[in-house]
């Protein structure tokens, strides 16, 4: 989970839906009497102590601030390359308008650079200036992962630092699906094929490594904010094999539909679907931001950005992901209270926050 209880943004809010799908498997009797067997033991749990002396110095600590919100957050990252290449969670650093991540390994503090995130899949890999010789996490296969399997949980819970929490549990669920809403652009999105444990994951371990008893990731915590509220101490951890592949996507530089990379363009404005009409409606408008600057007003509904339609806030997103600082994109706006007609706005996007 991303933000600590103490410093949870407002905006920022999960919302958690759990699909699982429950099968029947019946089978034939057999021809002949077979000798009963008790059930094979389940795996002894790893000891949650000495996983954070194995694992502990592969991960980071990563705290960020948000100053379009006043507000910080704080997350965890794995370390998946010694030259300071990180992964974590996108919503870890979303909105982040100063970032810093501190090495579990050396104690060192080192500025932050984003590379890359897919929204649609909650990953995000960083760099950290000047790092060097970091011990990278042992990368196992998720695809090996069964239910019942023990697991640790690692990271940042409470966003307070130092050594990582640890909580121990077991899979207790393969191939769940958790839809999850920003509450500051009003997107959407749905995450699938996840993994479920039952270890108590907490604000600020989002981004952090889900290991087995042979210490290898097998899964990165994902979950909510400080609103993460199921009820059952339960967690998701997206699958390492996924998460690696979009890394290494990031990584080549291969932007696609859902990948961003670089640096990310900002427009300046917090919208939400409308409930009837065209486009989206804008909640917020940050002041002196390129949307403020091109006259966009609270109540206003952008219904197009270089002619394509805006029929919901993930929309808006998806479309300005595929677009980075300097570009000028033409915004379709319709005045909030439909005199005018729908007017274009070229505007010149702005460095912004990641995510």
């Amino acid at each position: 989970m991303s933000r600590s209880h103490r410093r949870t943004p407002w905006w920022w809010s999960w919302l958690l839906s759990v699909a699982g799908t429950v099968a029947l498997v019946v089978a034939a009797a057999p021809a002949q009497a077979v000798p009963w067997a008790p059930p094979r033991p389940l795996e002894p749990a790893p000891d949650p102590l000495a996983t954070v002396a194995q694992v502990g110095p592969e991960i980071v600590d990563i705290d960020t601030k948000m100053a379009y919100q006043s507000a910080a957050g704080a997350g965890t990252g794995i370390v998946i390359d010694p030259n300071g290449v990180v992964l974590t969670n996108n919503h870890v650093i979303a909105g982040a308008t100063e970032m810093r991540a501190r090495s579990i390994a050396n104690g060192q503090t080192y500025p932050v650079e984003v590379l890359g995130y897919d929204r649609s899949q909650d990953i995000a890999v960083l760099q950290l200036g000047g790092a060097g010789g970091l011990p990278a996490a042992n990368i196992g296969d998720s695809a090996l992962v069964r239910i019942g399997e023990p697991i640790v949980a690692l990271g940042n819970a409470g966003g307070v630092g130092g050594t990582p929490s640890a909580v121990s549990g077991r899979v207790v669920a393969l191939n769940q699906t958790v839809s999850a809403s920003d509450a500051l652009t009003g997107s959407t999105e749905t995450l699938d094929n996840l993994i479920q444990v039952d270890a108590p994951i907490r604000p600020g371990d989002s981004g952090g490594p889900t290991v087995n008893s042979d210490n290898q990731v097998i899964g990165m915590n994902t979950a909510a904010s400080a609103n993460y509220k199921l009820g059952r101490g339960e967690g998701f951890a997206i699958p390492i094999n996924e998460a690696m592949a979009i890394a290494n996507q990031i990584r080549a530089g291969a932007a696609s539909p859902t990948v961003h990379i670089g640096p990310t363009g900002f427009l300046g404005l917090g919208v939400s679907d409308s409930p009837n009409g065209p486009g989206v409606v804008v909640q917020r408008v940050v002041p002196g931001a390129p949307a403020a600057q091109a006259g966009i007003i609270q109540g206003d509904r952008i219904v197009s950005v270089d002619n394509n339609p805006v029929n919901s806030a993930t929309a808006l997103t998806n479309l300005l992901d595929q677009h980075h600082p300097g570009d000028t994109v033409a915004v379709g706006v319709l005045n909030g209270i439909g005199v005018g007609g729908t007017r274009v706005e070229n505007v010149t996007l702005a460095p912004g926050p990641p995510g």
